[in-house]
C-alpha cells in the first residue's frame, strides 16, 4: 500500500551533501517527493512510495549518513488527498 513518510533529520545534515544524496536514493528507488534544508539546520524530507520501498529508503540513508544523524523524527501518513501532486523527487529550496 502507498503511503507518505516525513522524515525531520537533526545532526550534521547540513553542507555535506545529504540532500543531493538523498535525492539519488530516492530517484534509485523511484520515489516521489522532495528534501529541503530548514533554517534550523534539520533537513526535511516529504516522501511517498509503496510502504517496503520507503522502508528501504530509510535504510540506505541512515546507512550513508548514520555518524552524522543524530535524530531523525519520523512519521507515517497516508498518501495525500491530491493524487498526482508529488510527481518526481526533487531537491527543494
Amino acid at each position: 500500500m502507498k503511503k507518505q513518510l516525513h522524515v525531520y533529520y537533526s545532526g550534521r545534515v547540513q553542507g555535506i551533501g545529504f540532500r543531493y544524496t538523498v535525492q539519488e536514493i530516492a530517484g534509485s528507488l523511484k520515489l516521489r517527493g522532495w528534501v529541503k534544508n530548514l533554517s534550523d539546520g534539520r533537513v526535511e524530507v516529504l516522501a511517498e512510495a509503496e510502504e517496503d520501498i520507503l522502508d528501504s529508503f530509510l535504510e540506505q540513508v541512515n546507512q550513508r549518513f548514520s555518524r552524522y544523524i543524530q535524530e531523525a523524527n519520523t512519521e507515517w501518513q497516508p498518501v495525500g488527498n491530491q493524487p498526482g501532486e508529488l510527481h518526481d523527487f526533487q531537491v527543494s529550496f
